[in-house]
């Protein structure tokens, strides 16, 4: 299922594109629906290109039929992601922890500036291999991850803030 998402912070461009590749950011997106609380699981700087691994767990809602096939408990995965300060972007991939053989996730995400703040748009592609109940569950998935990324822009925005000292 092919995704796509738009994000608009009341921030400095650079300043929400550096957020994002900052672990200590993650440890501020405690409470949001969809996904349990991130935890850091690496971090490499090498200048304007910083790679980041983040664990993350579903925390939503699955239907009787993609619970028969799928343990929600076990809905893990580490996104892994190359940010590109420079140029402003990020890929992704999200590598599950369990059920491997049914779930591939990447994407990207650009960010743009937008007047006195800026424009995190991303695109995507999830794919779930489960009989009958596959489509359910990338919708699922990709719901919650929209519903997540909506939930996260005040908390980038007090971020950023507390930062630079707003």
């Amino acid at each position: 299922m092919k995704f796509s998402i738009e994000q608009r912070f009341a921030s400095d461009v650079d300043a929400v594109a550096r957020a994002y590749a900052d672990p200590e950011l993650y440890a501020a997106l405690v409470g949001l629906p969809k996904l349990t609380q991130p935890e850091v699981v690496g971090h490499d700087v090498d200048g304007d290109t910083v790679v980041l691994q983040v664990r993350y767990r579903f925390g939503g809602e699955l239907s009787a039929a993609a619970t028969a096939v799928i343990d929600p408990t076990r809905l893990t995965w580490v996104e892994r992601s190359t940010h590109d300060l420079a140029r402003r972007t990020t890929i992704f991939t999200m590598v599950p922890d369990h059920y491997a053989d049914r779930f591939t996730c990447a994407g990207s995400y650009r960010f743009e500036a937008d007047g006195a703040g800026c424009r995190r748009g991303g695109e995507g592609d999830v794919k779930v291999k489960a009989f009958l109940v596959g489509g359910a569950v990338e919708g699922a998935i990709v719901s919650g991850l929209k519903e997540h990324l909506i939930d996260e822009v005040p908390v980038v925005d007090a971020f950023v803030a507390d930062r630079s000292g707003e």
